[in-house]
């Protein structure tokens, strides 16, 4: 049978958050717009990654709830958590939201593919039933998947974050790999629910990027936690306990450590195997991330890529403005540059952390008349039950111009915090403005626009 040949303007590989961005707003300024995903749209974000995380993250938080209920009076009783009760919501809620994806795609007109894509030139797109698509444009924006690190024995073992969200039980003691936000943030997961919890990590330190002394100040409360900290170790042997009970762990320093799940949280590497990219021509950085310019534009001049497939700066809301800049720019006629430089950023961590613009460090190297404004207390709600939970917030100032050139946020409500920094380090504020925005009292934020003594 001969395959079938249609034309649009706009052809998108990839249904996560970035490429049905773009396929919508291209959409709306009238292209012909086509889109398949091989696995769930709403990609990473909403199906393994941002939104099934966060819904963990609340459902951790309900032990120390409990804990300080009493001090205002509740008297909670006996607690139990259920893990099926909690994965078979978090299932219903993925669900829901993928439809929302899809029936978004069909309101606006866009053809829906839900099955593979790959290119055959630079204008045609081969679907796995075999029809071929030509199209004027092609976005790629088929995102990441997790990286299991450098092989050893007994790797197959370990599990990742794709499949932490389908445990069919919640283990009794974990051992998670990795010391960037993933990690940390499922290290704070399986602890709050109840999982003795081991993180092991190369590093001397977790979350290499962001502010050191915040990094420290989450290390040392997970510490408080009873999370067991293998700092400056790595994994060498995974083996089946000797009664399959569980699994035993061999790290670099001779240690061993037993779990019943071992978690690697080694990275993320772009999605790009066996889509026909080099053959089309497009090249390839060695990480298998697709090469673009400032516009989002490869190698071949009809494809375009964006997200974490470019491996620029791997986050939802960077994923989504990218494409819709490129719908803008290539069926709209607006020009929508992007501004990688500020981009507010949380770890939801328990306590959660929070930061926009330069770390400490960077921000020295930067600008030699560096002003450092910090504060470290308890807040209202640890204080009165009695809680040794501390909030640590830092401005960093240039002195040369007293503009505000990073502030960074550990504790409760931290991403809340630094959504609205953003908002003011994006506008230029500087501290003298910090100063002038009146409090909110009582309120841990305020502490923001109260500092005055730099350290």
């Amino acid at each position: 049978m001969a395959e079938a040949m249609n034309e649009v303007d706009l052809f998108v590989i990839g249904g996560g958050s970035g490429g049905v961005r773009a396929a919508r707003i291209a959409a709306g300024y009238g292209a012909r717009v086509a889109i398949a995903e091989e696995a769930n749209f709403g990609g990473t974000c909403v199906n393994r990654g941002c939104v099934p995380k966060k819904l963990l993250v609340y459902a951790s938080r309900y032990r120390g709830d409990f804990d300080e209920a009493a001090a205002f009076g509740w008297r909670v009783g006996e607690t139990a958590f259920d893990w099926a009760t909690l994965i078979a919501n978090k299932d219903r809620e993925i669900a829901r939201l993928e439809a929302v994806y899809r029936r978004n795609l069909d309101k606006a007109g866009v053809a829906i593919h839900a099955q593979r894509a790959v290119l055959d030139d630079a204008h045609t797109v081969r679907l796995a039933d075999g029809t071929r698509i030509r199209a004027g444009k092609i976005l790629i924006a088929s995102g990441g998947r997790p990286y299991r690190g450098p092989a050893f024995e007994g790797q197959e073992l370990a599990i990742t974050s794709d499949e932490a969200f389908h445990l069919r039980a919640l283990p009794r003691r974990i051992v998670i790999v990795g010391g960037g936000y993933i990690a940390v943030e499922f290290a704070g997961i399986f602890a709050g629910l109840g999982s003795e919890t081991t993180l092991v990590h190369r590093g001397e330190r977790v979350l290499r990027g962001f502010d050191t002394e915040l990094a420290d100040a989450l290390a040392s409360a997970y510490g408080r936690q009873g999370i067991g900290l293998r700092l400056g170790a790595t994994v060498k042997r995974i083996v089946r306990d000797s009664d399959e009970s569980g699994l035993a762990v061999t790290l670099s320093d001779g240690s061993i450590a037993h779990a019943d799940v071992v978690m690697l949280c080694t990275g993320r590497r772009p999605y790009t195997g066996g889509l026909g990219l080099a053959e089309a021509g497009v090249a390839l950085a060695q990480s298998g991330a697709i090469l673009v310019d400032g516009e989002s534009r490869t190698s071949v001049p009809s494809v375009f890529a964006v997200g974490d497939v470019t491996d620029r700066v791997n986050l939802t809301p960077v994923a989504i403005r990218e494409g819709h800049a490129f719908a803008d720019r290539e069926f709209g006629g607006v020009p929508q540059p992007i501004d990688y430089d500020l981009i507010p950023t949380a770890v939801f961590s328990t306590p959660e952390l929070g930061t926009v613009g330069l770390p400490e460090a960077a921000a020295r190297e930067r600008y030699p008349q560096l002003r450092v404004f910090r504060t470290g207390f308890r807040t209202m709600r640890s204080a009165f039950a009695d809680g040794d939970d501390r909030m640590l917030m830092k401005l960093l100032v240039d002195g040369a111009t007293d503009r505000v050139v990073g502030v960074h946020v550990l504790g409760d409500a931290a991403a809340e915090m630094i959504q609205l920094a953003g908002v003011a380090q994006t506008a230029g504020a500087t501290k003298a403005q910090f100063d002038m925005t009146m409090a909110l009292h009582p309120s841990a934020a305020e502490e923001l626009v109260t500092l005055r003594q730099a350290s």
